[in-house]
């Protein structure tokens, strides 16, 4: 999945939910380094990562880490949006669900419309 690749609308509100639910009720890592990890252990079930980052470079690894590894990315608008989803008042690059908790059907929803 490219970054900056055009996500309809409905699929990056179902990514923020899905991170929100999950962030109450399952487990979520934030930030680079957080979240490369959980996709190198293989752990994360969907991956955020905010189109503003500054610079790219921060998180150009993370497309091809989540293709290796099978995991579905989901580009969103800025960091702002992506942390105030997750309960965070500071900007975040990027946030990985690894433990679904109640977002285990928005993620289904998510997977089945970007994997077409």
């Amino acid at each position: 999945m490219d970054l900056n690749a055009d996500i309809p609308k409905e699929v990056v509100s179902k990514a923020y939910e899905a991170a929100a639910v999950a962030s109450k009720t399952g487990k979520i890592k934030k930030g680079i380094n957080e979240v490369t990890k959980a996709i190198e252990r293989g752990v994360a079930k969907l991956v955020l990562v905010a189109k503003d980052v500054n610079p790219k470079e921060i998180v150009m690894h993370l497309p091809a880490l989540c293709d290796e590894k099978d995991i579905i990315l989901v580009p969103v608008p800025t960091k702002e949006e992506l942390a105030s989803n997750v309960g965070l008042n500071i900007p975040t690059s990027a946030v990985a669900i690894i433990q679904e908790g109640d977002s285990k059907q928005l993620i289904k929803e998510i997977t089945a419309k970007l994997k077409k």
